[in-house]
């Protein structure tokens, strides 16, 4: 009985350490990145547009100026990466 059950433990805690657990702190990461949004970050949306964040917004979106005077409005949850931070205001 326990030599079929081990196996079967070992094959789930190889997988949790190899695919689960790295995923979960991957999506952790990327959830600190969206919260700690400020005006001035330089990003990158899911569709590949690289902008600056010329506003955040309360409810889940950011104003993302990609050319000079063209802003549009994206959900945050659509920026994977930040390509440059803005540093506080004092």
């Amino acid at each position: 009985m326990i030599g079929g059950i081990l196996p079967m433990v070992l094959i789930f805690g190889i997988m949790y350490f190899l695919l689960i657990r790295p995923q979960q702190k991957k999506m952790r990461d990327l959830k600190a990145m969206i919260g700690a949004l400020r005006r001035g970050d330089r990003v990158v949306t899911a569709g590949g547009i690289i902008g600056l964040v010329s506003k955040v917004e309360e409810d889940n979106t950011v104003e993302i100026e990609i050319a000079q005077g063209v802003k549009v409005k994206v959900v945050k949850a659509t920026i994977t990466q930040v390509l440059s931070k803005t540093e506080p205001v004092a």
